[in-house]
């Protein structure tokens, strides 16, 4: 980071690809990460294909409809799904160059009241999407976990624990083939829904 004239900051973002021209699909991608991330990638790169996978069809509509994403409806896509079904991942996966992981059950009241859901989405859910990426030969897949999966100490926390370690694991398998699979841990994002300044 270097100094603008007046001595504010520049800040320089180093891609972790060029995806111009690429197709990226984000699970997850009607939450507050997903739709921020959406935003950005739309705004820096000439994307070919932006997927948005989730199974909240209310707000994929709202997100259709919204003033941010309606002029880039020619390389929108919306996808129902859930991570747990492997089959529509894959067909969702078909021709897609980098996947976005975002889709997990956050809540941790939630979770630990229903275990059976968490382990569902959070664990099973990873492993369908390594398997739905190495099939369709994705080139790269970035999963995003949590702080809480540090020394976890609730059902949410080991769930992503046990997901990055899936990731892990996925690229000692392909080794180096593809897909490179990669995951990034971040704390409390602030505005997000369920935060502690709510969205």
């Amino acid at each position: 980071m270097d100094r603008e004239p007046g001595g504010n900051r520049r800040t320089h973002f180093a891609p972790l690809a060029d995806l111009n021209g690429k197709s990226v699909l984000i699970t997850g991608g009607t939450g507050s990460f997903g739709q921020t991330f959406c935003k950005t990638v739309l705004d820096r790169y000439r994307l070919r294909k932006l997927i948005v996978f989730s199974r909240d069809e209310l707000k994929q509509f709202e997100m259709q409809t919204s003033a941010a994403f309606r002029p880039h409806e020619r390389v929108m896509r919306y996808f129902i799904g859930d991570v747990r079904d492997l089959g529509r991942l894959e067909m969702a996966f078909r021709g897609v160059d980098f996947v976005i992981h975002a889709a997990a059950m956050k809540q941790i009241p939630a979770a630990e009241y229903n275990p059976f859901e968490c382990i569902h989405t959070n664990v099973l859910g990873a492993e369908n999407v390594v398997r739905a990426a190495i099939r369709a030969d994705v080139a790269r897949v970035i999963a995003l976990s949590t702080d809480k999966a540090a020394s976890p100490i609730n059902l949410y926390g080991a769930s992503k624990l046990a997901a990055d370690k899936i990731f892990v694991a996925a690229r000692n398998v392909v080794g180096s083939d593809r897909p490179m699979f990669s995951v990034v841990r971040y704390g409390n994002v602030l505005g997000s829904r369920g935060s502690v300044v709510p969205f």
